[in-house]
């Protein structure tokens, strides 16, 4: 008699399934992103303005995606929404996507920040090339980790956990801070001291452009929908989940900058290289000199939190693709004792490594956002698709304003970085057309013709 195949296991509560949210939310990007910001003209009104907006399209977006998650409680998430919506081929593209581009361009870019983060503090070894030392690390940090959940993921759950509430502890400390400061530091001589107010396209192009950067510090709240299939009582946990964890970091974010601007001028940050961290020049300006040091610590925590939790969710959709014929067979294999995706995560592990060798993160970062937006789109669509044709009665919530606002910021979003950045998004639309030749072959592999299990 055959041994049941072992399965995935729901081991992750409401509670961690909430600061899972928030961790894969809060990395790096928060710390940086005011400078340039501050950089395209506008003034500190307009920069929380750009925050409060950016961050109520999130919440948006998480009423859409928690809509979704009721079609089915399925490891994959957003793979399985658009699987069951629009059939496997726009499925197989956005899991193509998230593998070369959206998931993991954002665990490469992470694992770079972090050591380079170090390297600020104390200047790591070149032992090969330049910069060798910190995508060594970057390398190695991304296998230990990928190694520690295919140990379980309740593992990797744990350890989120209390990384993000040290994250959130840190944040509510240096917001404090930043609150009952008073007083700014002198300005440098080559720092202009007054920004001149714009008005008209250019005040709506910083606005815009300065959405765009805060957009990426959001970025990641849709991924814990990949476990779904590993969350207790996911129908109720995850809509939850999604919304609360978004809530948090929107407070958070607004609140943080609120308190970034209280203690340095716009025009500091907007004088700033592209080397400096702002959150940094701020706890130094409330600190001093220790102040810097832990605040660099600190962002390192926060990007080793947001990489482990990354590893945790990218990888659950190469596994649900392999379970219906749609990537290599082997990634949907189950270790048999610790009930995780392991040829998944060691795929994913090995695809990043080459990622980070190759050096190029500000043309995937970009990359990131904008091929993200594409299949954003698409789910808020696939929501209204599914709700008009009845695939579930259960009541959404903001429905349809928060899908029909998602769809036509999508479009405006994509429009202006193809403009903007004609090249990066030609060279990601490429990168996703590239998986065309894989999808006839694992179609021809499995035999398969016609989408499987559509609605």
């Amino acid at each position: 008699m055959d041994k049941e195949k072992p399965s995935l296991q729901r081991s992750i509560g409401l509670a961690g399934s909430i600061l899972l949210v928030s961790g894969l939310m809060i990395g790096t990007g928060v710390f940086k992103k005011i400078a340039p910001m501050a950089q395209s003209g506008i003034g500190e009104g307009y920069i929380l303005l750009a925050w409060s907006i950016a961050g109520l399209v999130t919440v948006l977006g998480a009423f859409t995606y928690a809509g979704l998650s009721l079609l089915s409680t399925e490891t994959g998430g957003v793979y399985e929404y658009l699987r069951l919506s629009f059939g496997n081929f726009i499925s197989f593209l956005y899991g193509w996507a998230v593998f070369m581009i959206i998931g993991s361009g954002s665990i490469a870019a992470l694992g770079f920040i972090i050591f380079q983060s170090v390297n600020s503090l104390d200047r790591l070894p070149e032992p090969l090339f330049a910069g060798s030392g910190i995508k060594v690390l970057g390398v190695g940090l991304i296998w230990l980790l990928t190694w520690l959940n295919c140990r379980g993921i309740r593992k990797g759950s744990d350890l989120n956990v209390v990384v993000t509430l040290v994250k959130i502890a840190g944040m509510v400390l240096l917001i404090g801070s930043g609150l009952f400061f008073s007083g700014h530091p002198p300005l440098e001589k080559s720092v202009p001291a007054v920004i001149h107010p714009l008005t008209g396209f250019a005040l709506f192009s910083g606005l815009f452009g300065s959405m765009l950067s805060a957009l990426y510090a959001y970025d990641g709240w849709a991924n814990i929908t990949f476990i779904s299939g590993e969350i207790k009582n996911p129908r109720r946990n995850l809509p939850i989940a999604i919304v609360a964890g978004v809530g948090i970091v929107l407070v958070l974010y607004v609140l943080l900058n609120f308190s970034y601007m209280r203690v340095l001028p716009v025009s500091r940050f907007a004088g700033m290289s592209d080397n400096t961290i702002a959150g940094v020049e701020v706890a130094k300006g409330v600190f001093g000199p220790p102040g810097a040091i832990l605040m660099a610590l600190f962002i390192i925590i926060s990007g080793f939190g947001a990489l482990n939790a990354c590893i945790i969710v990218f990888s659950r959709v190469y596994f649900r693709m392999a379970q219906e014929q749609a990537f290599f067979s082997l990634a949907a294999k189950v270790h048999p004792r610790f009930r995780t995706p392991f040829i998944a995560l060691y795929i994913s592990a090995a695809w990043c490594s080459i990622l980070v060798l190759s050096g190029s993160f500000e043309v995937i970062s970009n990359m990131v956002i904008f091929s993200g937006y594409i299949f954003f789109a698409l789910a808020a669509w696939g929501l209204i698709r599914m709700k008009r044709k009845r695939a579930f009665p259960a009541r959404v919530w903001a429905y349809p304003f928060a899908p029909v606002t998602i769809i036509l910021f999508c479009i405006t979003l994509l429009t202006v970085t193809v403009i903007r950045e004609p090249l990066t998004s030609l060279t990601a639309v490429a990168l996703i057309a590239g998986g065309l030749p894989f999808y006839w072959y694992f179609r021809r592999q499995s035999k398969v013709a016609a989408p499987i299990n559509t609605i």
